[in-house]
């Protein structure tokens, strides 16, 4: 079942950034694609590179590997609230996660692995969803969002944050 792209007034009004960085298409396979991606990127780093911080106080590449698995886990969780038809309100995603553990810590192929189990999980729950279930709206942040929209965010973040890996990280 394809998943079209949300309508402005279906999500956070700040999500309008992430969404235009991605293709039209439909949402399941832009996680798909990005599964492969993000796993070959990583792994390229190998664990040095992995370490490195663009300047003093930013994210080591190990960080934003790990803001992304805590980000897609969080809107997955929300995806399958909002899609299952619950009405209670989200609250919204926080990142200071990232403070709260040591990424650093971890063997980068051990973030590689949880990122390729958490977006197969989120793909398990996306492939499963009914047209009727992508339509449905929650709210988050105060905000009126629906499922789609979700599917779409936890993509275009994704996305979002390659292109920082990309120009920041990798020198463009």
């Amino acid at each position: 079942m394809s998943v079209p792209k949300p309508l402005q007034g279906d999500y956070q009004p700040y999500w309008d950034d992430y969404f235009r960085l991605l293709p039209e298409g439909d949402a399941t396979l832009l996680l798909q694609e990005q599964l492969k991606e993000v796993v070959s990127l990583y792994v390229s780093f190998g664990e040095e590179k992995s370490l490195y911080r663009y300047a003093d106080g930013k994210w080591s590449l190990k960080e934003v590997l790990g803001h992304l698995i805590d980000t897609e886990r969080t809107s997955s969780y929300r995806l399958m609230c909002i899609a299952r038809g619950d009405k209670v309100p989200l609250p919204r995603h926080p990142e200071h996660f990232v403070n709260g553990t040591r990424f650093d810590r971890r063997p980068l192929i051990d973030l590689v692995e949880e990122f390729r189990a958490v977006r197969a999980s989120t793909l398990a729950l996306a492939k499963g969803l009914t047209a009727e279930e992508w339509r449905r709206a929650g709210i988050i942040n105060d905000t009126r969002t629906t499922a789609a929209a979700i599917g779409y965010f936890i993509a275009a973040h994704t996305c979002h944050h390659l292109d920082v890996v990309r120009e920041r990280y990798m020198g463009g």
